[in-house]
Protein backbone atom coordinates (compact mmCIF):
# COMPACT_ATOMS: atom_id res chain seq x y z
CA UNK A 1 0.00 0.00 0.00
CA UNK A 2 0.98 3.05 -1.14
CA UNK A 3 0.06 6.99 0.25
CA UNK A 4 1.32 10.18 -0.96
CA UNK A 5 2.37 12.73 1.80
CA UNK A 6 3.54 16.20 2.28
CA UNK A 7 7.21 16.94 0.54
CA UNK A 8 10.18 16.94 2.70
CA UNK A 9 13.13 19.33 1.58
CA UNK A 10 11.41 19.75 -1.88
CA UNK A 11 11.05 16.02 -2.46
CA UNK A 12 7.69 14.14 -2.58
CA UNK A 13 7.21 11.94 0.10
CA UNK A 14 5.10 8.31 0.52
CA UNK A 15 4.48 5.82 2.78
CA UNK A 16 4.32 2.12 2.34
CA UNK A 17 3.77 -0.88 4.27
CA UNK A 18 6.93 -3.30 5.09
CA UNK A 19 8.81 -5.23 7.80
CA UNK A 20 12.25 -6.06 8.62
CA UNK A 21 11.50 -9.60 7.31
CA UNK A 22 8.59 -12.03 5.85
CA UNK A 23 7.65 -13.28 9.14
CA UNK A 24 7.21 -9.91 10.83
CA UNK A 25 4.58 -7.62 10.87
CA UNK A 26 4.32 -4.71 8.22
CA UNK A 27 4.53 -1.07 9.87
CA UNK A 28 3.97 2.00 7.96
CA UNK A 29 7.39 3.65 6.44
CA UNK A 30 7.39 7.58 5.05
CA UNK A 31 10.13 7.62 2.82
CA UNK A 32 10.90 9.49 -0.53
CA UNK A 33 8.37 8.36 -3.20
CA UNK A 34 11.35 7.18 -5.92
CA UNK A 35 12.88 4.72 -3.22
CA UNK A 36 11.40 1.02 -3.42
CA UNK A 37 10.30 -1.47 -0.97
CA UNK A 38 13.58 -2.12 -0.46
CA UNK A 39 14.46 0.59 0.78
CA UNK A 40 11.52 0.64 3.68
CA UNK A 41 12.23 -3.07 4.55
CA UNK A 42 15.83 -1.26 5.46
CA UNK A 43 14.41 1.18 7.77
CA UNK A 44 11.82 -1.05 9.15
CA UNK A 45 15.54 -3.11 9.95
CA UNK A 46 17.24 -0.36 11.18
CA UNK A 47 14.49 0.93 13.98
CA UNK A 48 13.48 -1.98 16.05
CA UNK A 49 9.81 -1.91 17.07
CA UNK A 50 6.13 -2.17 15.40
CA UNK A 51 5.63 1.69 15.95
CA UNK A 52 5.67 3.50 12.54
CA UNK A 53 8.50 4.95 10.46
CA UNK A 54 9.05 9.02 9.47
CA UNK A 55 12.38 9.20 7.64
CA UNK A 56 12.48 12.93 8.51
CA UNK A 57 12.32 12.50 12.06
CA UNK A 58 15.14 9.64 12.08
CA UNK A 59 17.41 12.09 10.19
CA UNK A 60 16.44 14.97 12.12
CA UNK A 61 17.98 12.81 15.16
CA UNK A 62 21.47 12.49 13.93
CA UNK A 63 21.45 15.45 12.18
CA UNK A 64 21.12 17.52 15.36
CA UNK A 65 24.40 15.90 16.84
CA UNK A 66 26.27 16.09 13.14
CA UNK A 67 25.34 19.55 11.82
CA UNK A 68 26.75 22.41 13.91
CA UNK A 69 24.30 25.04 12.12
CA UNK A 70 21.51 24.59 9.52
CA UNK A 71 23.34 24.71 6.54
CA UNK A 72 25.44 21.32 7.61
CA UNK A 73 22.37 19.97 8.17
CA UNK A 74 20.64 20.85 4.90
CA UNK A 75 23.86 19.53 2.92
CA UNK A 76 23.52 16.27 4.69
CA UNK A 77 19.66 15.69 4.24
CA UNK A 78 20.78 16.25 0.58
CA UNK A 79 23.28 13.76 0.55
CA UNK A 80 21.01 11.08 1.77
CA UNK A 81 17.74 12.37 -0.24
CA UNK A 82 20.16 11.92 -3.31
CA UNK A 83 21.09 8.48 -1.98
CA UNK A 84 25.19 9.61 -2.63
CA UNK A 85 25.84 8.60 1.41
CA UNK A 86 24.20 7.64 4.64
CA UNK A 87 25.63 7.56 7.92
CA UNK A 88 26.20 3.84 9.56
CA UNK A 89 23.81 1.84 11.16
CA UNK A 90 25.02 2.42 15.09
CA UNK A 91 24.52 6.57 14.20
CA UNK A 92 20.34 5.72 12.70
CA UNK A 93 20.25 4.29 16.32
CA UNK A 94 21.94 7.23 17.83
CA UNK A 95 24.98 4.80 19.58
CA UNK A 96 27.92 7.19 19.75
CA UNK A 97 29.44 5.23 22.26
CA UNK A 98 31.96 4.26 19.12
CA UNK A 99 33.24 6.24 16.05
CA UNK A 100 30.62 7.28 14.10
CA UNK A 101 30.90 6.90 9.97
CA UNK A 102 29.46 7.19 6.60
CA UNK A 103 28.27 4.80 3.79
CA UNK A 104 29.69 6.03 0.87
CA UNK A 105 27.54 5.18 -2.65
CA UNK A 106 30.20 5.65 -5.40
CA UNK A 107 27.41 4.86 -8.09
CA UNK A 108 25.68 7.62 -7.25
CA UNK A 109 28.65 10.45 -8.51
CA UNK A 110 28.20 8.52 -12.19
CA UNK A 111 26.23 11.34 -14.31
CA UNK A 112 24.72 9.78 -17.66
CA UNK A 113 27.59 11.61 -20.35
CA UNK A 114 29.44 13.15 -17.89
CA UNK A 115 31.47 10.29 -16.19
CA UNK A 116 32.60 10.36 -12.53
CA UNK A 117 31.88 13.77 -10.65
CA UNK A 118 35.37 13.48 -9.16
CA UNK A 119 34.80 17.25 -7.93
CA UNK A 120 31.65 16.56 -6.15
CA UNK A 121 33.03 13.47 -4.76
CA UNK A 122 35.86 15.58 -2.97
CA UNK A 123 33.06 18.04 -1.51
CA UNK A 124 30.94 14.98 -0.50
CA UNK A 125 33.84 13.71 1.36
CA UNK A 126 35.07 17.02 2.73
CA UNK A 127 31.54 17.61 4.11
CA UNK A 128 31.42 14.44 5.74
CA UNK A 129 34.91 14.36 7.55
CA UNK A 130 33.91 17.82 8.69
CA UNK A 131 30.85 16.45 10.43
CA UNK A 132 32.85 13.56 12.16
CA UNK A 133 35.36 15.58 13.65
CA UNK A 134 33.05 17.97 14.74
CA UNK A 135 31.01 14.69 16.31
CA UNK A 136 34.27 13.15 17.57
CA UNK A 137 34.64 16.51 19.51
CA UNK A 138 30.70 16.81 20.68
CA UNK A 139 30.78 13.25 21.99
CA UNK A 140 34.07 12.07 23.09
CA UNK A 141 32.63 11.71 26.79
CA UNK A 142 30.03 8.89 25.43
CA UNK A 143 33.11 6.91 23.54
CA UNK A 144 33.91 4.49 25.96
CA UNK A 145 35.19 1.46 24.00
CA UNK A 146 38.42 3.51 22.82
CA UNK A 147 40.55 5.10 25.90
CA UNK A 148 43.73 5.16 25.54
CA UNK A 149 45.28 2.81 28.10
CA UNK A 150 48.65 4.01 29.55
CA UNK A 151 52.02 2.19 29.09
CA UNK A 152 52.25 0.18 32.64
CA UNK A 153 56.40 -0.15 31.55
CA UNK A 154 56.49 3.64 30.57
CA UNK A 155 58.71 5.44 33.54
CA UNK A 156 56.01 7.57 35.22
CA UNK A 157 56.07 11.59 33.83
CA UNK A 158 56.88 14.01 36.04
CA UNK A 159 54.26 16.19 37.27
CA UNK A 160 55.01 19.07 35.24
CA UNK A 161 55.18 17.55 32.21
CA UNK A 162 51.31 15.46 32.49
CA UNK A 163 50.18 18.52 30.18
CA UNK A 164 52.74 17.38 27.78
CA UNK A 165 52.59 13.81 28.02
CA UNK A 166 48.94 13.77 27.13
CA UNK A 167 49.03 16.11 24.50
CA UNK A 168 51.34 13.99 22.73
CA UNK A 169 49.13 11.21 22.80
CA UNK A 170 47.99 9.84 20.02
CA UNK A 171 43.82 11.45 18.96
CA UNK A 172 41.20 9.13 18.70
CA UNK A 173 39.56 7.89 15.30
CA UNK A 174 37.16 10.84 14.19
CA UNK A 175 34.91 8.41 12.10
CA UNK A 176 35.20 6.14 8.51
CA UNK A 177 34.20 6.66 4.98
CA UNK A 178 32.95 3.14 4.16
CA UNK A 179 33.35 3.28 0.40
CA UNK A 180 30.33 0.86 -1.40
CA UNK A 181 28.87 0.12 -4.89
CA UNK A 182 31.82 -0.44 -6.38
CA UNK A 183 30.76 -2.48 -9.54
CA UNK A 184 27.98 -0.20 -10.29
CA UNK A 185 30.14 2.41 -10.15
CA UNK A 186 32.39 1.16 -13.16
CA UNK A 187 29.24 -0.01 -14.98
CA UNK A 188 28.17 3.82 -15.10
CA UNK A 189 31.59 4.50 -16.25
CA UNK A 190 31.60 2.10 -19.11
CA UNK A 191 34.27 -0.32 -17.34
CA UNK A 192 34.15 -3.88 -16.70
CA UNK A 193 34.62 -4.99 -13.25
CA UNK A 194 37.16 -7.62 -14.28
CA UNK A 195 39.64 -5.76 -16.58
CA UNK A 196 42.99 -3.56 -15.89
CA UNK A 197 41.20 -0.38 -16.71
CA UNK A 198 38.19 -1.26 -13.98
CA UNK A 199 40.66 -1.90 -11.34
CA UNK A 200 42.86 0.85 -12.41
CA UNK A 201 39.38 3.25 -11.69
CA UNK A 202 39.12 1.69 -8.56
CA UNK A 203 41.81 2.59 -7.36
CA UNK A 204 42.38 5.96 -8.42
CA UNK A 205 38.78 6.30 -6.50
CA UNK A 206 39.62 4.80 -3.49
CA UNK A 207 42.70 6.89 -2.98
CA UNK A 208 40.95 10.26 -3.61
CA UNK A 209 38.88 9.22 -0.91
CA UNK A 210 42.07 8.38 1.19
CA UNK A 211 43.53 11.71 -0.01
CA UNK A 212 40.66 13.59 0.89
CA UNK A 213 40.16 11.82 4.32
CA UNK A 214 43.78 12.45 5.13
CA UNK A 215 44.31 16.06 4.10
CA UNK A 216 46.11 18.54 6.79
CA UNK A 217 47.82 15.25 8.46
CA UNK A 218 51.37 15.33 6.43
CA UNK A 219 52.81 13.64 3.99
CA UNK A 220 53.26 10.50 5.84
CA UNK A 221 49.91 9.78 6.17
CA UNK A 222 49.05 9.75 2.51
CA UNK A 223 48.84 6.62 0.15
CA UNK A 224 50.70 5.75 -3.17
CA UNK A 225 49.46 7.23 -6.15
CA UNK A 226 47.94 5.05 -8.96
CA UNK A 227 49.51 4.10 -11.58
CA UNK A 228 46.48 5.38 -13.85
CA UNK A 229 43.41 6.68 -13.53
CA UNK A 230 41.36 5.86 -16.82
CA UNK A 231 38.89 8.17 -16.42
CA UNK A 232 38.73 11.47 -17.70
CA UNK A 233 39.10 14.58 -15.11
CA UNK A 234 40.10 12.46 -12.28
CA UNK A 235 43.53 12.86 -12.79
CA UNK A 236 43.53 16.36 -12.49
CA UNK A 237 41.63 15.99 -9.45
CA UNK A 238 44.23 13.77 -7.90
CA UNK A 239 46.75 16.02 -8.01
CA UNK A 240 44.93 18.95 -6.94
CA UNK A 241 43.64 17.11 -3.68
CA UNK A 242 47.36 15.77 -3.74
CA UNK A 243 49.06 18.59 -3.23
CA UNK A 244 46.80 19.96 -0.97
CA UNK A 245 46.72 17.05 1.27
CA UNK A 246 50.16 17.28 1.62
CA UNK A 247 50.35 20.23 3.33
CA UNK A 248 50.04 19.55 7.42
CA UNK A 249 48.49 21.68 9.56
CA UNK A 250 49.57 23.44 12.63
CA UNK A 251 46.34 21.82 14.47
CA UNK A 252 46.51 17.95 14.18
CA UNK A 253 43.78 17.08 12.72
CA UNK A 254 41.06 13.76 13.82
CA UNK A 255 42.35 10.80 11.80
CA UNK A 256 39.27 9.83 9.56
CA UNK A 257 39.90 6.33 7.99
CA UNK A 258 38.74 4.98 5.07
CA UNK A 259 37.68 1.42 3.58
CA UNK A 260 35.38 -0.62 1.75
CA UNK A 261 31.61 -1.73 3.84
CA UNK A 262 30.21 -4.97 4.79
CA UNK A 263 26.78 -5.99 3.68
CA UNK A 264 24.57 -4.04 5.83
CA UNK A 265 20.54 -2.16 6.13
CA UNK A 266 22.28 0.83 5.32
CA UNK A 267 22.85 -0.81 1.61
CA UNK A 268 18.91 -0.82 1.26
CA UNK A 269 18.37 2.90 2.38
CA UNK A 270 21.12 3.89 -0.35
CA UNK A 271 19.85 1.28 -3.43
CA UNK A 272 22.99 -0.17 -3.55
CA UNK A 273 23.89 -3.42 -5.89
CA UNK A 274 27.20 -4.97 -4.63
CA UNK A 275 28.05 -3.86 -0.97
CA UNK A 276 31.79 -2.82 -0.77
CA UNK A 277 34.00 -4.11 -3.44
CA UNK A 278 31.79 -7.01 -4.52
CA UNK A 279 31.23 -7.29 -8.30
CA UNK A 280 27.48 -7.62 -9.31
CA UNK A 281 27.24 -10.92 -9.63
CA UNK A 282 23.23 -11.49 -10.82
CA UNK A 283 22.18 -8.68 -13.93
CA UNK A 284 18.34 -8.91 -12.44
CA UNK A 285 17.15 -6.97 -9.66
CA UNK A 286 14.83 -9.19 -6.95
CA UNK A 287 12.07 -8.07 -8.93
CA UNK A 288 13.26 -9.54 -11.97
CA UNK A 289 13.51 -6.23 -13.92
CA UNK A 290 17.05 -5.93 -15.60
CA UNK A 291 19.64 -4.43 -12.66
CA UNK A 292 20.66 -0.50 -13.80
CA UNK A 293 24.24 -1.49 -13.90
CA UNK A 294 23.17 -4.26 -16.82
CA UNK A 295 21.48 -1.60 -18.70
CA UNK A 296 24.60 1.05 -18.51
CA UNK A 297 26.93 -2.53 -19.40
CA UNK A 298 24.60 -2.82 -22.30
CA UNK A 299 24.40 0.72 -23.84
CA UNK A 300 28.18 0.82 -23.54
CA UNK A 301 28.60 -2.50 -25.57
CA UNK A 302 25.93 -0.58 -28.19
CA UNK A 303 23.06 -3.30 -27.06
CA UNK A 304 19.92 -2.25 -26.41
CA UNK A 305 17.23 -4.47 -24.00
CA UNK A 306 15.75 -6.48 -27.42
CA UNK A 307 19.32 -7.10 -29.21
CA UNK A 308 20.83 -8.06 -26.44
CA UNK A 309 18.13 -10.70 -25.85
CA UNK A 310 18.48 -11.81 -29.45
CA UNK A 311 22.11 -12.53 -29.42
CA UNK A 312 21.76 -14.35 -25.95
CA UNK A 313 19.14 -15.96 -27.52
CA UNK A 314 21.31 -17.02 -30.55
CA UNK A 315 24.30 -18.63 -28.34
CA UNK A 316 26.22 -15.54 -27.70
CA UNK A 317 27.63 -13.88 -24.38
CA UNK A 318 26.73 -10.19 -24.10
CA UNK A 319 27.76 -9.58 -20.59
CA UNK A 320 30.18 -11.95 -18.73
CA UNK A 321 29.61 -12.49 -14.84
CA UNK A 322 32.68 -11.79 -12.89
CA UNK A 323 33.53 -14.70 -10.72
CA UNK A 324 35.75 -14.86 -7.71
CA UNK A 325 38.62 -14.70 -9.19
CA UNK A 326 37.62 -11.35 -10.16
CA UNK A 327 36.64 -10.83 -6.36
CA UNK A 328 39.58 -11.71 -5.32
CA UNK A 329 41.77 -9.55 -8.47
CA UNK A 330 40.46 -6.29 -7.26
CA UNK A 331 40.91 -6.92 -3.48
CA UNK A 332 44.60 -7.34 -4.11
CA UNK A 333 44.60 -4.14 -6.38
CA UNK A 334 42.90 -2.00 -4.01
CA UNK A 335 45.12 -3.21 -1.40
CA UNK A 336 47.28 -0.11 0.28
CA UNK A 337 44.63 2.70 -1.17
CA UNK A 338 42.29 2.59 1.90
CA UNK A 339 43.00 2.60 5.60
CA UNK A 340 40.99 -0.80 6.56
CA UNK A 341 40.15 -3.37 3.87
CA UNK A 342 37.51 -6.14 4.42
CA UNK A 343 37.82 -9.82 4.73
CA UNK A 344 39.59 -11.35 1.81
CA UNK A 345 37.38 -13.05 -0.39
CA UNK A 346 37.81 -17.03 -0.69
CA UNK A 347 39.85 -17.76 -3.51
CA UNK A 348 39.48 -20.64 -5.78
CA UNK A 349 41.69 -23.38 -5.90
CA UNK A 350 44.39 -22.49 -7.77
CA UNK A 351 45.54 -24.11 -11.40
CA UNK A 352 48.40 -26.33 -11.60
CA UNK A 353 51.31 -24.67 -12.91
CA UNK A 354 52.37 -25.94 -16.25
CA UNK A 355 56.01 -28.18 -15.80
CA UNK A 356 58.52 -26.25 -17.21
CA UNK A 357 61.07 -28.01 -18.84
CA UNK A 358 64.67 -27.31 -17.52
CA UNK A 359 65.97 -24.01 -18.16
CA UNK A 360 62.96 -22.74 -19.96
CA UNK A 361 61.42 -19.45 -18.02
CA UNK A 362 58.15 -18.11 -18.21
CA UNK A 363 57.77 -14.46 -18.56
CA UNK A 364 55.43 -11.91 -17.26
CA UNK A 365 53.19 -10.06 -19.60
CA UNK A 366 54.15 -6.80 -20.84
CA UNK A 367 50.75 -5.58 -18.83
CA UNK A 368 49.85 -7.74 -16.23
CA UNK A 369 48.38 -7.50 -12.42
CA UNK A 370 49.55 -7.55 -8.88
CA UNK A 371 49.25 -5.34 -5.68
CA UNK A 372 51.45 -2.60 -4.39
CA UNK A 373 52.18 -2.23 -0.04
CA UNK A 374 53.41 0.00 2.04
CA UNK A 375 54.38 -0.85 5.25
CA UNK A 376 56.68 0.32 8.10
CA UNK A 377 58.56 -2.28 10.22
CA UNK A 378 59.71 -1.17 13.49
CA UNK A 379 59.98 2.64 11.82
CA UNK A 380 61.42 1.53 7.93
CA UNK A 381 59.40 2.01 5.45
CA UNK A 382 59.09 -0.51 2.83
CA UNK A 383 57.61 -0.50 -0.61
CA UNK A 384 56.57 -4.43 -1.58
CA UNK A 385 55.06 -4.63 -5.10
CA UNK A 386 54.22 -7.85 -7.29
CA UNK A 387 53.46 -9.19 -10.95
CA UNK A 388 51.39 -12.08 -11.13
CA UNK A 389 50.60 -14.55 -14.07
CA UNK A 390 47.30 -14.45 -15.86
CA UNK A 391 46.15 -17.66 -13.39
CA UNK A 392 46.66 -15.20 -10.29
CA UNK A 393 49.78 -17.05 -9.00
CA UNK A 394 53.18 -15.03 -8.38
CA UNK A 395 55.97 -14.13 -11.09
CA UNK A 396 58.00 -11.18 -9.78
CA UNK A 397 59.09 -9.54 -6.32
CA UNK A 398 60.04 -5.80 -5.82
CA UNK A 399 61.28 -4.71 -2.49
CA UNK A 400 61.75 -0.68 -2.03
CA UNK A 401 63.06 0.17 1.73
CA UNK A 402 63.13 3.78 1.73
CA UNK A 403 65.54 6.43 4.07
CA UNK A 404 68.14 3.48 3.94
CA UNK A 405 71.61 3.13 3.05
CA UNK A 406 72.34 2.63 -0.33
CA UNK A 407 74.14 -1.16 0.28
CA UNK A 408 70.91 -1.69 2.47
CA UNK A 409 68.85 -0.57 -0.56
CA UNK A 410 70.69 -2.32 -3.15
CA UNK A 411 70.67 -5.41 -1.53
CA UNK A 412 66.99 -5.39 -0.92
CA UNK A 413 66.25 -4.97 -4.80
CA UNK A 414 68.57 -7.53 -5.88
CA UNK A 415 66.97 -10.25 -3.44
CA UNK A 416 63.30 -9.14 -5.48
CA UNK A 417 65.01 -9.57 -8.60
CA UNK A 418 66.68 -12.74 -6.95
CA UNK A 419 63.33 -14.12 -6.35
CA UNK A 420 61.79 -13.31 -9.65
CA UNK A 421 63.53 -15.08 -11.47
CA UNK A 422 63.15 -17.88 -9.60
CA UNK A 423 59.70 -17.70 -9.14
CA UNK A 424 59.82 -17.35 -13.09
CA UNK A 425 62.09 -20.61 -13.84
CA UNK A 426 59.45 -22.22 -12.03
CA UNK A 427 60.53 -22.26 -7.87
CA UNK A 428 57.66 -23.05 -5.52
CA UNK A 429 56.61 -20.26 -3.41
CA UNK A 430 56.47 -22.11 -0.52
CA UNK A 431 60.51 -23.31 -0.73
CA UNK A 432 60.70 -19.41 -0.54
CA UNK A 433 57.99 -18.78 2.74
CA UNK A 434 59.93 -21.90 4.37
CA UNK A 435 63.38 -20.77 4.21
CA UNK A 436 62.87 -17.12 4.90
CA UNK A 437 59.93 -16.39 7.09
CA UNK A 438 60.67 -15.24 10.63
CA UNK A 439 64.35 -14.77 9.53
CA UNK A 440 65.94 -12.38 12.35
CA UNK A 441 67.85 -9.49 11.78
CA UNK A 442 67.77 -5.56 11.69
CA UNK A 443 65.68 -3.67 10.96
CA UNK A 444 62.78 -5.60 12.88
CA UNK A 445 59.56 -4.20 15.16
CA UNK A 446 56.42 -4.00 14.66
CA UNK A 447 54.52 -3.67 11.56
CA UNK A 448 52.18 -0.76 10.41
CA UNK A 449 50.06 -0.19 7.12
CA UNK A 450 48.87 -3.93 7.06
CA UNK A 451 46.93 -6.45 8.96
CA UNK A 452 48.63 -9.78 8.03
CA UNK A 453 51.23 -9.46 10.64
CA UNK A 454 51.54 -7.12 13.81
CA UNK A 455 55.42 -7.67 14.57
CA UNK A 456 58.31 -8.83 12.28
CA UNK A 457 61.52 -10.25 13.04
CA UNK A 458 62.76 -8.91 9.74
CA UNK A 459 61.60 -7.05 6.84
CA UNK A 460 62.07 -10.07 5.06
CA UNK A 461 60.23 -12.03 7.62
CA UNK A 462 57.02 -9.49 6.94
CA UNK A 463 57.46 -9.91 2.98
CA UNK A 464 57.33 -13.59 3.21
CA UNK A 465 54.55 -13.69 5.35
CA UNK A 466 52.49 -11.12 3.69
CA UNK A 467 53.29 -13.50 0.46
CA UNK A 468 51.94 -16.80 2.01
CA UNK A 469 48.79 -14.79 3.00
CA UNK A 470 48.12 -13.61 -0.12
CA UNK A 471 49.24 -16.35 -2.53
CA UNK A 472 49.20 -19.30 -0.71
CA UNK A 473 46.07 -18.60 1.24
CA UNK A 474 48.21 -19.06 4.69
CA UNK A 475 48.56 -16.73 7.35
CA UNK A 476 51.21 -17.36 9.32
CA UNK A 477 51.82 -16.64 12.90
CA UNK A 478 53.85 -13.80 14.58
CA UNK A 479 57.50 -14.68 15.83
CA UNK A 480 59.10 -14.29 19.08
CA UNK A 481 59.17 -10.61 20.10
CA UNK A 482 63.41 -9.93 19.85
CA UNK A 483 62.78 -7.68 23.29
CA UNK A 484 61.16 -10.56 24.69
CA UNK A 485 63.80 -12.87 24.98
CA UNK A 486 65.52 -12.69 28.53
CA UNK A 487 68.34 -14.97 28.40
CA UNK A 488 71.40 -13.47 28.87
CA UNK A 489 74.09 -13.01 25.64
CA UNK A 490 76.79 -15.69 25.65
CA UNK A 491 79.36 -13.17 25.05
CA UNK A 492 81.29 -11.83 28.01
CA UNK A 493 80.22 -8.29 28.98
CA UNK A 494 82.14 -5.33 28.18
CA UNK A 495 81.71 -3.90 31.47
CA UNK A 496 82.70 -6.26 34.24
CA UNK A 497 82.13 -5.21 37.87
CA UNK A 498 85.32 -3.92 40.01
CA UNK A 499 85.99 -3.86 43.49
CA UNK A 500 84.73 -0.59 44.15
CA UNK A 501 81.17 -0.93 42.29
CA UNK A 502 80.73 -4.27 44.60
CA UNK A 503 78.59 -3.35 47.59
CA UNK A 504 79.55 -3.73 50.57
CA UNK A 505 78.86 -7.18 52.16
CA UNK A 506 78.18 -9.22 48.73
CA UNK A 507 80.93 -11.52 47.93
CA UNK A 508 82.99 -10.75 45.24
CA UNK A 509 82.90 -13.21 42.06
CA UNK A 510 85.57 -13.36 39.85
CA UNK A 511 85.61 -15.37 36.15
CA UNK A 512 86.33 -18.87 36.40
CA UNK A 513 87.35 -20.01 32.31
CA UNK A 514 85.79 -23.30 31.36
CA UNK A 515 86.98 -25.90 29.16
Amino acid sequence: MTTATHPWNGVLMSTLDAAADPDAPLRPVTLPAEWDTEAAAALAQLVPGDDPIDLPTLANGWTRVFAPDSATARSLVWLLLTRQAAPTEAVWRCAFDRPPGFIVNLAAFVSPGEGFAARTFVAALRLICSVLRHTAESTASLRNGELPLPDLFAPAAPATGSAATQAEAPPLVAGDILLTNLDACLAGVGLDYDSEDGRAAACAIAALATLTAHAGRGPETLPLPPVRTVLPGLGETLRAVWAEAAVETDTPLAPVETGFSASNPVDGILGVEACGLAPVFSMLRPDGRLATSTRQRLEARGFTTETALAASLAGETVLPLPGAGAHLAMYRALTGFVDRMPARPEALPAPARQKLERGARRALSARHGGFTQKTSIGGHRLFMRTGEYEDGTLGELSLSPTRESSMVRGLMESFGEAVSIGLQYGAPLDAFVDNFAYSCFGPAGTVEGDPVASYATSMLDYVFRALSDAYLGKRLPDGPHQDAQTEPDPLLPLDLPGEDDTPSGQRKRGLRLVC
